[in-house]
C-alpha cells in the first residue's frame, strides 16, 4: 500500500485519492473551472472538500494546447495568496501547487502547499529536481511531449506506451537519486499525445504498475472526449466517468478532477465492483 507524507500529514492509498482541480487562470480549456475570485475560490474548496476532495490542486496559468507561458513572477503572484488562504480557512487541507518553476514551488510550500504537480518533470526548470528533494514535499512527475505551446503540433512515436513507460522509469529513477521519497506518476494524458495516443496507454495502463509508484490520471473533461463524442468540455462528464472507470480498473490511484463528487462516485462502484470479484475467489 502506497503512502504520502504530505508535510507531516500521511495520505494513505488504501483507497484511491480524488484531486480537484482550481484554476486561478483567465484561460483555462474549461471555462467552468476558472475561478479568479477569492470568495469564489474559497466556496469552490470548500465544496470540493465536502464532496470528499483528498488534495486540492491549484493551477496558476493554463497549459492547454497552444497556451503562451507567464513568469514564475506572476504564476506566484497568482498562487501564493490563494495557497495562503486556503490553508486559513480550512487548515487541513492538502494542496498541491500545479507549476514547473522551481522557485514557484518553494514559495507554495513555504505558504502550506504540501505537493507539487509539475507537468514537465523537471524538463522545463533545471533546480525543480534539486528544489523538491530540499522541500521533501511529494512530486508528480508527468510525461509531456514538447512544451505546452508546440505539443499538439502533430506528436508521434514509434511506441506510446514503450516511450512514455521509459521516460518515466528513467525519470523515477533520477528524482529517487536525488533524494525525493515520494513519487508520483502521470503518464500525460493529452500532453503530446493525440486521441489515437492516449487510448493506447489508457489500454495498457496497468503496465505502469511496474514502476512501483502511485499512479495519477488526468482525463477530466480532456480534448479526446470531446473530440471523440462531439460535444464540448463543459459536456464532457460522462465521457470522462468512463475513461475515470477504465483507469481505476487498470491501477490508477488518484484522479485529478473537475467534478470530485462524480469522481467519488467512480472510486465507490469500482472498489464495490473489485471486492465483490476478490470475494468470489
Amino acid at each position: 500500500m502506497y503512502s504520502l507524507n504530505c508535510r507531516g500529514k500521511l495520505l494513505t492509498l488504501k483507497s484511491p485519492l480524488v484531486m480537484g482541480i482550481i484554476n486561478i487562470t483567465p484561460d483555462s480549456f474549461y471555462k467552468e473551472s476558472r475561478i479568479q475570485q477569492l470568495d469564489d475560490i474559497l466556496a469552490k474548496t470548500k465544496q470540493m472538500l465536502a464532496e470528499g476532495a483528498d488534495i486540492i490542486d491549484i493551477g496558476g496559468q493554463s497549459t492547454r494546447p497552444g497556451s503562451e507561458r507567464i513568469s514564475a513572477w506572476e504564476e506566484a503572484e497568482r498562487i501564493i495568496p490563494v495557497v495562503e488562504n486556503i490553508i486559513h480557512h480550512f487548515p487541513d487541507t492538502i494542496i498541491s501547487v500545479d507549476t514547473f518553476y522551481a522557485s514557484v514551488a518553494k514559495k507554495s510550500v513555504a505558504a502550506g502547499a504540501a505537493l507539487i504537480n509539475d507537468i514537465s518533470s523537471g524538463d522545463m526548470d533545471q533546480d525543480m529536481i534539486e528544489t523538491i528533494a530540499a522541500l521533501q514535499v511529494p512530486y508528480i512527475c508527468m510525461h509531456m511531449k514538447g512544451t505546452p505551446g508546440t505539443m499538439q503540433q502533430l506528436p508521434q512515436y514509434n511506441d506510446v506506451v514503450k516511450e512514455v513507460l521509459d521516460y518515466l522509469i528513467l525519470k523515477v529513477k533520477t528524482c529517487t537519486d536525488a533524494g525525493i521519497k515520494d513519487i508520483i506518476i502521470d503518464p500525460g494524458f493529452g500532453f503530446g499525445k493525440n486521441a489515437t495516443h492516449n487510448f493506447c496507454v489508457l489500454h495498457s495502463l496497468s503496465l505502469f504498475n511496474m514502476i512501483e509508484r502511485p499512479l495519477l490520471v488526468g482525463l477530466s473533461r480532456k480534448s479526446t472526449i470531446s473530440k471523440i463524442l462531439g460535444v464540448p468540455p463543459e459536456d464532457a462528464l460522462n465521457g470522462t466517468t468512463v475513461l475515470n472507470t477504465i483507469a481505476l480498473i487498470n491501477g490508477a490511484k488518484i484522479l485529478r478532477v473537475h467534478d470530485v463528487k462524480a469522481a467519488r462516485e467512480v472510486v465507490k462502484l469500482v472498489e464495490t465492483y473489485q471486492s465483490c470479484f476478490e470475494n468470489t475467489k
